[in-house]
Formats: structure tokens, sequence, C-alpha cells
């Protein structure tokens, strides 16, 4: 069935075995056990290829019984001979199968293992370049292709790849005339193995591109499902999942169809060369020639299917190496990304962390040609509430981001009590701040384990005390398991108290100092009140910085910086900021303005 719609294939999409290469580099390390996995495959070989010179005297031996009677006693070693044979072969061949699995299967596992530990180290701005799902596809499906590639094709290749070599060798050592005829009509089949090879594959890797992009798609919109409902845009999303389901149907299509010639293509030349052996073999005999017999005609015929053997498993391999090559050049694109600098030199920690924070003259961009902070300057006192508010795209959040080292400041520098945050490492920095976002992050667990995520050491009574301030200690006395609850879906938890419970979280990790950007924005008005009175006491003695859009909640702060354009055009309390009847005092009398 073809295509329903031709769609023109990108021209840059084209093989890249530079992939495979560097998985085999990668597979380095196991090369001893392969090198013994090759040794049992060329013993193998040697037990198979050894047959058909046994089977060859047995029918010689069967057609001189027939004039003269079968030497019954001849007979009976050949056919225990084979039997040996035959036993050895699958003996060693038992044994390069298990090691190459053991190996392409902690070949995969060390993948995924060097894929987590990358993505810890990749910089926010390689999420920010690269979609969400599609970095999924390539941890889960690529990773996943690669390694069905490795325990499906790794051990058929070697054994075939041996006995390829011995089947042609055992062939010449028995005639060489038959051998050049068994071997021509298979030199067909490599011709069009690589033609098919070189079409197909720009389909595969548009194949894994796709498969990105519709994961991509998918968790985007299963994520947000209530939001594509409320807007009516079901119709809207469809279409665009039909596009991109339908680029992913006509890429697989393409490359399994044209990969899929090979197999019937190589059989065919298989049927070939049993044809001609016998051609060739009965002119031999006709002429009376003794190099050819009945039994090395019989022989030949066999040493043909083993030589289409290893062909039509080259052939189906090279459907799976394929995949795994365009499957390995995502996942090594992710691996040679370029990581977060370097901190071997970033060794200072702030003895007592007191809070004092200052910009000097800061600059960043998220590329180098749209710079979004222009000269950021400003210095806050230890233990100040500080308030950072401005419009949309103003750069509060950037600065958060800054300030915590989720980025690096393209000039200028952050200091925390007097030390560069450039010269501390971002673990250092990150373990001095509690952070509460307007997002909600809860992981699969009890209440126990999210609340004291990554802390070691916390008590009932802590836990007790945070979920008082945050009002939740009443729902939680209500569940049937307390705070061993497994969270879940069916316990319906709203949107004010998974930000309640992600703020106790931050009360018990208890650092020096505290971001909170939006964190009452989820709940409603009586909620936000007792979060308030909980974020004034946990604010206490400690710098804190507000991001905060209803500016209702931030009156108390003690300093309010006003961001526009990357720039702080106001600072000063809420009152004196009013009082100058600047852009501050318009954001805010926007906000309770009537009618």
């Amino acid at each position: 069935m073809p295509p329903r719609r031709m769609m023109v294939s990108d021209p840059n999409e084209k093989a890249d075995f530079g992939a495979i290469k560097k998985l085999l580099v990668y597979c380095r390390r196991y090369l001893p056990a392969l090198i013994i996995a090759v040794i049992f495959a060329v013993g193998s070989s040697v037990a198979t290829i050894m047959g058909p010179e046994k089977i060859s005297d047995l029918m010689d031996e069967i057609a001189k019984g027939i004039a003269s009677g079968v030497d019954i006693g001849a007979f009976e070693e050949i056919c225990f001979t084979l039997i040996i044979i035959y036993a050895a072969g699958a003996v060693l061949g038992y044994g390069q199968q298990f090691i190459t699995a053991t190996v392409t299967q902690y070949t995969a596992k060390r993948l995924r293992c060097d894929i987590d530990r990358k993505i810890n180290r990749l910089p926010l701005s390689y999420f920010d370049r690269n979609d969400t799902g599609d970095i999924l596809s390539r941890v889960t499906n690529d990773v996943d292709t690669i390694s069905q590639t490795l325990s499906s094709s790794t051990a058929n290749l070697i054994s075939s790849l041996a006995l390829f070599i011995g089947v042609i060798y055992k062939m010449f050592d028995t005639n060489t005339v038959l051998a050049l005829v068994t071997i021509g009509t298979s030199f067909i089949g490599f011709v069009f193995m690589g033609i098919i090879m070189k079409a197909s594959q720009k389909y595969f890797n548009r194949k894994q591109k796709d498969l990105g992009r519709m994961n991509g798609h998918i968790e985007e919109i299963y994520t947000n499902h209530t939001v594509v409902a409320a807007f009516g845009a079901k119709r809207f999303e469809k279409k665009k999942f039909d596009e991109i389901n339908e680029r992913l149907y006509d890429s697989n299509w393409r490359s399994q169809f044209i990969s899929g010639m090979m197999f019937p293509i190589m059989n065919f030349v298989g049927s070939l060369a049993y044809v001609l052996i016998f051609i060739v073999g009965m002119a031999y005999i006709i002429d009376g020639s003794s190099a050819v017999t009945l039994g090395t005609i019989m022989a030949f015929v066999i040493y043909a299917r083993l030589f289409s053997q290893p062909l039509q498993t080259f052939g189906q391999s090279m459907t799976s190496i394929q995949q795994a090559s365009a499957a390995s050049s995502r996942v090594f694109e992710m691996l040679d990304a370029v990581e977060l600098s370097d901190e071997s030199e970033c060794s200072r920690v702030p003895e007592r962390v007191r809070g004092e924070v200052e910009f000097r003259n800061v600059r960043f961009g998220y590329s180098p040609d749209r710079t979004i902070i222009h000269g950021f300057s400003a210095h806050l006192g230890a233990g100040q509430k500080v308030a950072i508010v401005g419009p949309t795209g103003a750069g509060k959040t950037t600065m958060v981001n800054l300030l915590m080292r989720f980025y690096d400041v393209d000039g200028g520098e952050i200091l925390i009590d007097g030390i560069p945050t450039s010269q501390m490492k971002r673990e250092t920095v990150h373990s001095l701040f509690d952070m509460i976002l307007q997002d909600t992050w809860l992981f699969e667990g009890t209440i126990r384990e999210n609340l004291i995520y990554n802390k070691q050491g916390v008590t009932e009574e802590q836990l007790d005390r945070a979920c008082r301030a945050v009002g939740l200690s009443h729902f939680i006395a209500t569940l049937p398991n307390g705070y061993d609850t497994e969270l879940s879906e069916s316990l319906g938890l709203s949107e004010g108290q998974k930000q309640q419970l992600t703020i106790a979280r931050a009360m018990i990790k208890d650092s020096p100092l505290l971001i909170l950007d939006e964190a009452t924005s989820s709940v409603d008005t009586r909620t936000e009140l007792i979060i308030q009175k909980a974020m004034d006491k946990l604010t206490e003695g400690r710098t804190s910085f507000v991001i905060a859009h209803r500016l209702s909640t931030i009156k108390n702060a003690d300093i309010i910086l006003v961001m526009k354009d990357g720039d702080i055009i106001e600072q000063g309390t809420h009152q004196s900021l009013l009082e100058q009847d600047g852009f501050y005092a318009e954001l805010y009398n926007s906000q309770f303005a009537e009618g």
C-alpha cells in the first residue's frame, strides 16, 4: 500500500554511520569479552562448515554402496563424527550468544546511566532550546532502539561474519569454479544491498526525528489538556497531530518498505545460486570429470545455503543498524552537548551566611543578539525582604535564575556576602536558597517523602510545625495514613494544597536565603492570608526575594525593585514609591482601579 500523501524528503537527512562508529568506540571497554565471543563464533562456524564435507563423504559412500554394498563401519563413523561436529558447534554458538547478549545489555545500561548523568550537567539553555518531549524520546525511544539493535544484531553479525569467511574458504578449497559461481551470484545481492541501504537511511533518520516531534506534541497537549478543552482547540490540535502523525507514517513506511526489499532479493539470489550449482556441476559430471561428484554437488548446495544465510542476516541486520544509526546520532548529539562550565577552581564557601546580596553591573542575554538585562546594579542588606516587580518580560525571573547560577552572567558579577557566585560551585549556591515557584512540583510517593525531599534527619515535630504554619495540619489529620498517605490522583489535591505542600517543603529545608516566585498565585484569598503569615514568619532574619504580580502582597517589603526592559527604573519602599507617583504607582493603582 503506497503512502497516502507523498512528502519531499529533507536533503540534509543523510546516512550517519559516524554515529555507529561512535557507538563501537563507546563499547571498547567490552573488547576482551567480544574477542572471546568472536573466538566462539569462529569455532561454531568451523564446526558448521565441516558438516557439508562429511555429508559429501556420506553421499559418496552411499553412491559407491549402490554398486558394491554400503560399508556400514564407514557409514557409522561419518554419522558419529557429524553428531560430534554439530554438537560442538551448538555449544560454542550458545556461548557466543550468551557473551554478546550480556555485553549488549551492559552497554545499554551504561548508556542510560551516562545520559542520566549528562542531563544533570547540561545547562538550562539546552532545555530551553530543545522540546521536552524530544528529549524524553532520546532518553527512552532512541536508547531502546539502540539496545534492541545491539541485543538482536550483534550476535548474529559476529557469527554470520565468521560463517561467511569460513564458507568462502571451504568452497574454494573444494572447487574453484563452483565457488566462483556461488560468490558471483551473491555479489549481485551485495550491490542491491548497498543501493537499498543508501536509499533508506535518510528515512530512518527522519523517522527518529518525527518520533521525537510526536512525543513532544503528545506530552505538551496531554499535560495541558484542560487548557486545550477550555479554548476549544481540540480540532486545531487534532489537525496538528494528524500532520505530525502523517509525516511519521510516511517516513516509517518508506524506511520499512525500502529496507524490506533486502530479504526477498537475498532470497532470490540464494535460489539462483542453487540452480547455477546444479547446472555447472552436472556439466562436470556429464563431461566425466573426477573433480566433481554427486557428493560435491550436494556439499555445494549446503555451502550455498550457508553462504546465503549470512547475506540474509546482513540484510536484516542492516535495517536494525540503520535504525540504531539514526537513534545513536540523536543520543550522542545529546551526550556531546556543551556542558556547564568547569567548576574545579570554584572552591569558595561562605563560612556563615548573613544574606547580603549585591548585583554589580550585571548583563545577560539568552542569545548573543538578544540582551535582556542591561547593566543591573543593586545592593541588598542581610535579612531584607526584597520584592521584584514589573511587567511581563521585564527580567524578574531571569534575575532570580542568575542569582541561583542557573545561568552565568555575560558581564558584571553577583556577590553573596562579598563572595562572587562565580567563585562558588553551583551546588553551593543552590544550597543557600529555598525556592518556591508558582508551578508546583510533587512526585510519586508519600506526603512525608515529598516534604523531606533530599533532607536527612527531619523529625515529626518539624513536619508538624511546617504544616501548621501553612495551614495543612487539619487536612493531613483527616487522611487515613497521615504523612504516609500516597499522593495520587484519587487524593484530589487542589492547586492550593499542592502549593502549600511545596511551601512546607521549603520551610523544612530552612536555607538562609529565600526566593518566592508568585508562590501564592494558585491559592484562594483565605489560604493566601494563611500562607502570607507563614511567609512573614519564614522570612524573619533571612534575605528573601519575592516576585509578585499582585502588588498587595509585597506592601511590607523592605525594598521594592521596579524593573522594566531589563533595568531597575525605581527602587524604594511601597509608600515612598507611591509618593514618587511613577511607574510603580501606575502599576499599583491600575490593579485597584474601579470599572
